[in-house]
């Protein structure tokens, strides 16, 4: 199975992409977006499960973590990860702490600013707001659990 995480920064994507996988290393930009969909695909085919974060704005991109599953014959959660609280999202934005060396964090101005397309087709929306990220992964292993019976 294919867990796509979509969202703004700072609404909780890579705490329960690292929670689900363990990683914390991962190509940046849309070289990175290329490699994620290819070694995605490699992995898929070999059985295992991909969970692919990233804030995947754009429908194109979207649309490629989606065709990827398709090709390997798996089927995809895509997940939209926000927080809809935004004074807890704007002291998520300004407390993130790098962890990825020479990565650059936006602030909140870049954040609210950025392009963002709507979602055209369903998708599992996960509220981080007010929430552990254990409550969030949670309701995410269940929405897997839910994808994979389906």
């Amino acid at each position: 199975m294919l867990i796509a995480l979509g969202g703004l920064p700072a609404t909780g994507k890579t705490t329960l992409a690292r929670l689900l996988s363990g990683l914390t290393r991962h190509p940046v930009g849309p070289v990175g977006y290329v490699v994620g969909y290819a070694l995605a695909e490699e992995h898929l085919r070999g059985g295992l499960t991909v969970v692919a974060e990233s804030v995947n704005p754009l429908a194109v991109t979207r649309d490629a973590w989606r065709d990827t599953a398709v090709r390997a014959g798996v089927p995809v959660l895509e997940v939209e990860v926000v927080c809809s609280d935004p004074g807890e999202h704007r002291r998520r934005v300004a407390e993130r702490s790098v962890d990825i060396p020479e990565l650059p964090f936006p602030g909140w101005e870049e954040v609210v600013g950025r392009e963002y397309e709507p979602w055209h087709r369903p998708q599992f929306v996960l509220d981080t707001a007010g929430q552990e990220a254990e409550e969030s992964l949670g309701l995410l292993l269940d929405a897997v659990l839910t994808a994979g019976r389906g």
